[in-house]
């Protein structure tokens, strides 16, 4: 996976946009105004911080060598993933799920007009 699959696989969800309110070179991408996902576009080492289940954030870590605690985030739910070594399949699903931990957040009519609108996104995207 590339920035722009990355790009264009994150602006694919439900109510997701994208901006840059750190600087220049940091994208962050939100769902309703939360984000669910961060990246450099200029860094060497092609990285995204994913949102994670706090065991499954541990889980994976061990697991892959290319998955790390968070960069400049809470390490206990954010892992950061080197997505350039990872596999494509893979990261559209870290990414997903990453948005998913965002919309349990949300409050209950929020959550459930997302999670609507995801099942509906699901079945155009198998």
């Amino acid at each position: 996976m590339d920035i722009e699959q990355l790009r264009d696989f994150c602006l694919s969800l439900p109510e997701t946009t994208e901006c840059f309110p750190f600087d220049e070179t940091t994208l962050v991408f939100k769902v309703a105004g939360k984000m669910f996902l961060y990246t450099s576009i200029e860094a060497d080492q092609h990285w995204a911080n994913v949102k994670c289940d706090a065991d499954l954030a541990i889980e994976l870590r061990e697991r892959y060598a290319y998955v790390m605690p968070g960069y400049h985030a809470n390490k206990k739910y954010w892992n950061t993933i080197i997505y350039d070594r990872a596999k494509e399949r893979q990261m559209k699903e870290w990414i997903l799920q990453s948005y998913i931990e965002v919309l349990k957040k949300m409050p209950k009519a929020k959550q459930t007009e997302l999670f609507a609108e995801l099942e509906k996104w699901e079945k155009n995207n198998q």
